[in-house]
């Protein structure tokens, strides 16, 4: 039988990057979901204060199997 996936969005930010803002978004998502498979980043923003970068934004997508 074939595995079927649920896809959910998430917004997830650091201050240190955007890969880290990924990595968060799964470490957030995985207290709640299991089977998590992939993310697909679809957008990537960042907060400038002083002329300085302070945060990076992501917007994901995760998916994961329903059991």
């Amino acid at each position: 039988m074939a595995d079927v996936l649920k896809v959910i969005e998430v917004l997830a930010d650091s201050e240190k990057g955007w890969e880290d803002a990924a990595v968060e978004a799964v470490k957030r998502a995985a207290k709640t979901l299991k089977n998590i498979k992939s993310i697909y980043i679809e957008n990537f923003e960042a907060k400038v204060d002083g002329n300085r970068i302070v945060r990076y934004r992501v917007n994901g997508k995760i998916s994961f199997i329903l059991e």
